[in-house]
């Protein structure tokens, strides 16, 4: 027989081993989904330098884009696990979040085209700072990492900007998901 002081300690393992596995369980699916944003927002930087016209055309196609794989790569994690259920919730989530950015972006900040690209960014990383609040410290430093080197692009560097961020937001969230998956 046990104790009730073992019996407390073994509950307690137990319970550390169940959000270990919840926490690795949601690093292995932000880390795809992480990793997929990078390399369509690298790749829309790059186009978006070469065709600075077509900007909202290119950022609209990106972030649809990314809306329609992350949904479906959260209904395609559902199924696996046994909960097939559509990622109503997640949508719906990313849908408020687009639309809160695009009326204080458009309807109440007036951004010119390089401010509009730091208020973007930051703002992305508002919400991965707050998922690390919640889910681990992996989303904080991401977050960081990128708003600090998003910043210093925008004060630092001139008519190479769109390449900075190509490599600071989109390399940098590519980085950030290939890292999530080792930890």
């Amino acid at each position: 027989m046990i104790d009730t002081a073992q019996a407390s300690a073994a509950m307690d393992d137990i319970n550390d081993v169940v959000r270990r596995v919840r926490q690795s369980q949601i690093y292995q699916t932000a880390s795809l989904i992480i990793t997929i944003w990078g390399v369509l927002v690298f790749a829309a930087y790059i186009a978006n330098h070469f065709w600075p016209r077509q900007g909202y055309t290119i950022w609209t196609a990106t972030d649809l884009g990314g809306l329609v794989i992350s949904t479906a790569v959260g209904f395609v994690i559902n199924l696996r696990s046994g909960n097939g259920a559509f990622p109503i919730r997640s949508l719906i989530s990313f849908l408020l979040i687009g639309a809160f950015g695009v009326f204080s972006s458009i309807v109440l900040g007036h951004f010119g085209p390089r401010q509009m690209i730091v208020f973007w960014t930051l703002y992305g990383m508002l919400f991965y700072a707050m998922a690390g609040v919640w889910f681990g410290y992996a989303f904080i430093v991401i977050a960081a990492c990128t708003s600090a080197l998003t910043l210093i692009g925008y004060y630092c560097i001139g008519p190479a900007f769109l390449l900075w961020m190509a490599v600071v937001h989109g390399g940098g969230l590519v980085l950030g998901g290939l890292w999530m998956r080792r930890i």
